[in-house]
Order: C-alpha cells, then sequence, then structure tokens
C-alpha cells in the first residue's frame, strides 16, 4: 500500500509534468525540481516568480530555471568543478575514516563496559574487598576517558567537515554566478545567451526579437582614455540598458563591446522602438574620467534588430541581426536598423 508520502508525491508529479508539457520545459532534474516546488507551493516568493518569467517568455529559459532553482530550492549540482569535488572526495574519506575509528573506539567500550558490569555484578551477589572494588572503579573511569577523548576527537571532525561544507557551498555559488554572468559589467554572459536563444527558440519562438547593439568608436575610448575608463564605459552601457528592459527583456554581454538583448513575446516594430529608446538614452550618458577630470559625453551605440521567421536557427537570426548591426555602422553609427 501506498504511503502517504508517494501518494502525495505521485499527486504533485502528475500536476508538474502537464504544466512542464504545456511550456515545454525540458524534463532535467533542476526543473523536475523547480515545479515539484512550483505545484507544491512551497514558496510564494518562488511561484511569484516563476508565474512573472513564464507570462514573459511562455516558457522558463534555462538561465531563469537555474536562477530560480539556485535562490529558492538549492545549489546546482552539476557544475564541473574538480577542485570542488576532490575536497568534497578528501572531506567525506577523513570523515568516514573518522567514523570507523570511533565506532571501534565505542564498540572496544562497549565490550569493556560490559566486562565491568560482569564485575560489579558479582561485587554485589559475592562481595569483592575494597581493593577489588577500587580497581573495577578505576577501570571504568580509564575506559570512560578513552571513550571521551575518542568522542571529543569525533566531534572536532564534524565541526571541521561542516566548515569545509560551508565554504564549499560558498564556492559553488560564487561559481555558478560566474559560468552566467561576465565578472566586468555583472550582466549575462554569451554562455547564458547560447543556452537561453536556444531553448526559446525550441520551445516558444513566436514573436522573439533579438537585439545586438555595438559602442560606436569603443577602441578610441581605450587608446585615448585607457583601458580603466574603456571599463567603466562598458559597466555604465551596461547599467543604461539594463534599466530599459522590461517585460522579460534580457541583457547579455555579448562580446567585447558587444551587447545581445532577447525580447520574447513582440514584434519587429516594437523591438526597433526599444533599441531607439535605448539609443537615446546612450546618449545622454556621461562618464567621469577620474584621473583627468573631464566628462566623457560623446557615448553612442548602434543597433541592429532581428524578428524569429519560421525555420529560423540560433545562427540564423543573430546573422540577421548582426546584418543590420553592420549596416547601422556604414550609414554612420548611432542609429537602429531596420529603419
Amino acid at each position: 500500500m501506498a504511503t502517504p508520502l508517494l501518494k502525495e508525491s505521485a499527486s504533485k508529479l502528475k500536476q508538474a509534468i502537464p504544466l512542464m508539457l504545456k511550456y515545454q520545459i525540458p524534463t532535467t532534474p533542476t526543473n523536475y525540481a523547480l515545479w515539484y516546488a512550483y505545484v507544491g507551493a512551497q514558496s510564494p516568493m518562488l511561484n511569484k516568480h516563476l508565474d512573472t518569467v513564464v507570462s514573459q517568455y511562455n516558457t522558463c529559459p534555462p538561465s531563469q530555471s537555474e536562477r530560480l532553482y539556485q535562490e529558492f530550492l538549492s545549489d546546482p549540482v552539476e557544475l564541473d568543478v574538480i577542485d570542488m569535488r576532490q575536497n568534497l572526495d578528501a572531506m567525506v574519506t577523513e570523515l568516514s575514516q573518522s567514523i570507523k575509528d570511533t565506532n571501534l573506539d565505542a564498540n572496544l567500550f562497549k565490550s569493556k563496559i560490559d566486562s565491568n558490569h560482569i564485575k560489579l555484578n558479582k561485587i554485589e551477589n559475592e562481595g569483592f574487598t575494597i581493593e577489588e572494588v577500587l580497581t573495577v572503579v578505576k577501570s571504568l573511569v580509564n575506559d570512560s576517558n578513552e571513550i571521551r577523548v575518542s568522542a571529543q576527537h569525533f566531534s572536532e571532525q564534524l565541526a571541521k567537515a561542516q566548515s569545509e561544507i560551508d565554504a564549499l557551498k560558498a564556492q559553488l555559488i560564487k561559481t555558478e554566478h560566474e559560468i552566467h554572468f561576465d565578472a566586468l559589467t555583472g550582466s549575462l554572459n554569451r554562455r547564458a545567451f547560447n543556452k537561453d536563444l536556444q531553448a526559446i527558440l525550441e520551445q516558444h519562438p513566436d514573436g522573439l526579437c533579438l537585439i545586438i547593439a555595438d559602442i560606436d568608436h569603443f577602441k578610441v575610448f581605450n587608446d585615448t582614455y585607457g583601458h580603466q575608463l574603456g571599463d567603466q564605459v562598458l559597466k555604465s552601457v551596461t547599467k543604461r540598458l539594463n534599466e530599459a528592459c522590461q517585460n522579460g527583456t534580457k541583457l547579455y554581454r555579448f562580446g567585447g563591446e558587444e551587447f545581445a538583448l532577447i525580447v520574447p513575446n513582440s514584434q519587429l516594430r516594437r523591438a526597433r522602438q526599444l533599441a531607439e529608446s535605448m539609443r537615446r538614452s546612450l546618449e545622454k550618458l556621461v562618464v567621469k574620467d577620474k584621473r583627468k577630470g573631464d566628462n566623457i559625453n560623446n557615448i553612442n551605440a548602434s543597433f541592429g534588430v532581428a524578428e524569429f521567421i519560421l525555420k529560423d536557427s540560433v545562427n540564423t537570426l543573430i546573422e540577421r541581426a548582426d546584418k543590420q548591426l553592420y549596416e547601422a555602422k556604414r550609414l554612420g553609427r548611432n542609429r537602429v536598423m531596420p529603419i
């Protein structure tokens, strides 16, 4: 007969799987856990965030799934981090040996206690001299000290293991962030872009638009003011573009001074309007050169926009957006194409 826990699990899976099929969510362990928690209403905040993502994309892109899983459920487990695995293996081996040693000590102590217990029974039944009683008591004290030392050592090993586990968890969170986020700007990176775009194309591509932006004359900033100011320009542009992202639009650092924006549930005209508002916003951007005290206010960018068409792949969609970007550059930069 099924236990109440098994019945509850089966009931939740029966609710979760149709939702995953409806939104074309890949059946990965992470997604199973996410949607199992969703139908179980374990976290109202998780449900709220997941509802928002699904309303924007009509699916849940991989980077969003992993972010929600990490934030609300647990740390991701599919990280290829060899040194962390080695540290964990070493810690488990050491802890396992400590458990074995403590278990052996405990068994030995039990044997000694049993032996002394027999002697104590003899004291009661047969009568021992004071010297014999003191000998039994001393034996009990010595054996107790041995197990106390063994237990103390085991306790110290557990505390050490807990400390190492906490350090590994912190490192996992940091590594997971680095896998999908750009270290300089803090935006999602090219790896996250590739995964998200592929997933959306496979699951719900209708109305998907892609914007690729490139900072105009970025090399001039580096050559004239140095790489530190160039980095500051990248950070400022990232912040300004992020501020304009709404309704599920996500910003990614595409590479160098290029950025990509995935715009779900849209159309070319609306995506172009978004790109134009971003272009105008960047024109107003001012970055201060702290070394010279100058204000840099000639920051512009060119934009290329493309909308998903039937049978588009990741490469063909990127190629069309790139083509429009190159046309914007050719026509004098600081503009959005197509017109």
